[in-house]
């Protein structure tokens, strides 16, 4: 059939129609609202859906309405011949053309149906007229099928969305019954879980209670047993006591025994005593040997022992038998009777050679005497030419008045500290004196580990030290020592651990250079926690290094020639003055570790605020070298290990300055070192002069061996 044939071209003509085109929504219904109120246009068929319609439908629509309109002379093949004629003319634009006006909305469609259906003759005159071709009616059986599809589909797809909402409303109850259900099971746990707790609960209690009830039966038991115990106890008191009072009767007969045989043996010993007693009286050959005080001594101790002696025995004339401590203090004054005899004995004999060493000494100091006046007339004449000369030249023979003033001060409060420390340092009793032992070491032991091996030990040792200088307590030897437990016991360490820093740059860096770093670290830091120390340090390198104030001590008159080589640094005992090399050796040391002091700061202090002994101390020190008169070997060998140490910060800090006075140093204070420095003396002068020339040339200063860098501490 034609209409078969021609179904996928209508229906691709409607999809391409703007009706085809339309948005179907498929809740209008639910919404109360008309089905075509989603149109935003009026509705029309495409152009070419005419012909298509008329193709499909012409034929049977026209057989339809000629039957329809009871007309007895129409015939089927009428409609036939018309179709025939239509298709055999060709075109179809022209019948597209004149069917176009017939052309009709759906709603003029409706209408124009409503009229046929009142009118049904005047429908049948339309198609049986012969003015016109037939026309086209839009409510045909394929529209309406059309529309009844849409209408299915659309009561359809209403009816998937109320079972699908149905089905989502029954998956919501069920999912809230599964909720309650499981909510209720919970809750039901967590009853039980509550009902378990209380019966543990009440179980605890109940255990408890027994635990409790069996103590109090345990305790009654032991208090039970204890009072046996005690029982027992007071029963062995009684015989205890009978027996000891059986000891007591014996112990008083022996005791009686034994003061008889003590009374015997004091009648004895004092007559020993008096025997010796008239030893000690005075005679000619002791009158001449010993003086009169030595005499006077030794009777009056003799009398006192016998009249000690007296008091003894005057307790036994009146019943009593003398105690063992009597008879111990009557031996004891025996045998120093005896002593005091031997001691006179002595005495006599040392007085003998005496006398005779002393009429030799005599002889032996008035030539000595008359050495030490030439020397000194010497070194007079010498002083006044070097002050002569150096009002001539320009140059002091000492430090500027406030530097001296300054060294002054330091002496005398390190003096105060170490008079404050008497009662310490000259104890009395044992316990004080094996404090002062372990005060001592734990000062001077942390000092005496200090090395170059890694930053870690450094800050340990460090800390140390900081902790025994706060009070606190520090173990050593197995003991815990605070400066606490002696109101000396601080000044004592400060002062004790000042002298070991200084000791230590008089040996350990007068050996190894590169050990003036470490303990001069170590030194900053303590300095800059404890102010007090870092004072007697200075103190107690003054002391020993003069040349560190910078200061040249004068000899003063009546001052002999070892207490003035003592006060100018060097070391004299019995075996005499220390010689040169191992002087200017030690003075080097210190000298290093001064230079390194005031260059270095504690890497783990606050960083606040300026150095407790910075560098300006250390330009102050090489202007005021300068300002003074050379010494021969000992000014050239400090300027070199200062400048050694110090001469690349100092560099760093002042520059241009600090090249002005080393430029100075090497065109005006240089020849006066010259001058004054013999010809087997030019060590330490060629060393210098090739550090300056140097240094000069390259316009740079290495930095010294041993300084310690970022990767020392991080080792």
């Amino acid at each position: 059939m034609p209409s078969e044939n021609l179904r996928w071209e209508t229906l691709q003509a409607l999809k391409n129609s703007p009706k085809g085109n339309i948005t179907f929504d498929p809740y209008w219904s639910e919404r109360g609202e008309p089905i075509l109120s989603g149109c935003k246009e009026p509705l029309s068929l495409s152009p070419h859906s005419g012909v298509i319609l008329e193709r499909l439908c012409a034929l049977p629509l026209q057989k339809a309405s000629f039957l329809d309109s009871s007309s007895g002379d129409s015939s089927p093949g009428l409609s036939e011949d018309i179709f025939t004629s239509l298709s055999s003319t060709g075109s179809i634009p022209d019948l597209n053309v004149r069917r176009t006006p017939s052309l009709k909305t759906e709603r003029e469609q409706s209408v124009s149906d409503e009229a046929r259906d009142e009118d049904p003759e005047e429908d049948v005159s339309e198609f049986s007229s012969p003015a016109s071709l037939p026309s086209i009616s839009l409510l045909s059986p394929k529209a309406m099928e059309t529309a009844g599809q849409i209408i299915r589909f659309a009561a359809e797809q209403q009816d998937k969305a109320k079972m699908a909402l149905r089905l989502r409303q029954e998956m919501q109850e069920k999912l809230v019954a599964e909720v309650a259900e499981v909510a209720s099971e919970q809750l039901k746990r967590f009853e039980e879980f509550m009902e378990l707790k209380q019966r543990q609960e009440f179980q605890s209690m109940r255990d408890m209670l027994n635990r409790e009830t069996k103590e109090s039966i345990g305790r009654q038991e032991k208090l039970k047993e204890e009072q046996r115990h005690r029982l027992k106890i007071l029963n062995l008191r009684l015989r205890e006591a009978e027996q000891q009072r059986l000891r007591e009767a014996e112990h008083e007969r022996l005791r009686q025994s034994d003061g008889r045989e003590r009374l015997r043996n004091l009648n004895t010993i004092q007559e020993e005593i008096l025997q010796l007693n008239q030893l000690l009286e005075p005679s000619t050959q002791t009158r001449s040997d010993l003086p009169p005080a030595s005499l006077s001594c030794f009777s009056t101790r003799g009398n006192q022992l016998c009249s000690q002696l007296s008091e003894v025995v005057r307790k036994t004339a009146e019943g009593e038998f003398p105690s063992v401590e009597d008879m111990t203090m009557s031996e004891r004054a025996l045998h120093e009777m005896r002593a005091l005899i031997r001691l006179m004995q002595e005495e006599v004999a040392k007085a003998q050679e005496k006398k005779k060493k002393k009429e030799h000494d005599e002889e032996e100091q008035g030539r000595k005497q008359v050495e030490l006046q030439a020397q000194q007339e010497a070194q007079k004449k010498a002083v006044e030419t070097a002050k002569e000369k150096a009002k001539r030249k320009g140059l002091q023979n000492s430090a500027e008045e406030s530097t001296l003033k300054w060294f002054r001060e330091l002496q005398e409060a390190a003096a105060r500290c170490q008079e404050a420390l008497q009662q310490l340092n000259c104890p009395k009793d044992a316990q004080t004196k094996k404090l002062k032992l372990e005060l001592q070491k734990a000062a001077s032991i942390p000092v005496s580990q200090i090395s170059s091996n890694s930053g870690s030990q450094l800050r340990e040792i460090f800390d140390k030290i900081d902790k025994l200088l706060s009070g606190r307590g520090l173990v050593s030897g197995g003991r815990t020592i605070s400066t606490s437990q002696h109101p000396q016991g601080l000044d004592f360490v400060s002062y004790k651990l000042a002298e070991k820093f200084v000791k230590q740059g008089e040996e350990e860096v007068a050996s190894h250079h590169e050990a003036a770093f470490p303990i001069a670290m170590v030194a900053a830091g303590v300095w800059e926690l404890h102010p007090r120390v870092g004072d007697l340090i200075l103190a107690h390198l003054h002391k020993k290094c003069p040349y560190a104030v910078p200061h040249y001590p004068p000899m003063k008159e009546g001052t002999t020639v070892e207490d003035y080589q003592r006060i100018i640094g060097y070391r004299v005992d019995d075996s005499g003055v220390e010689g040169q090399d191992s002087f200017l050796k030690r003075m080097s040391g210190m000298i290093r570790l001064y230079a390194a002091l005031i260059q270095l700061r504690w890497p783990y202090g606050s960083k606040q605020g300026s150095a407790p002994h910075g560098l300006k101390h250390g330009w102050r020190w090489l202007a005021q070298m300068l300002n003074m008169e050379p010494l021969a070997d000992i000014t050239a060998t400090l300027l070199f290990d200062f400048l050694e140490v110090c001469g690349h910060a100092l560099m760093r800090q002042y520059q241009s300055q600090f090249w002005k006075l080393i430029l100075l140093l090497k065109e005006e204070y240089f020849p006066r070192i010259e001058a004054v420095t013999s010809s087997g003396q030019m060590g330490s002068v060629i060393r210098l002069k090739h550090f300056l020339e140097t240094s000069l040339q390259s316009r740079q200063i290495r930095p010294p061996k041993g300084q310690l860098n970022s990767a020392f501490w991080s080792s």
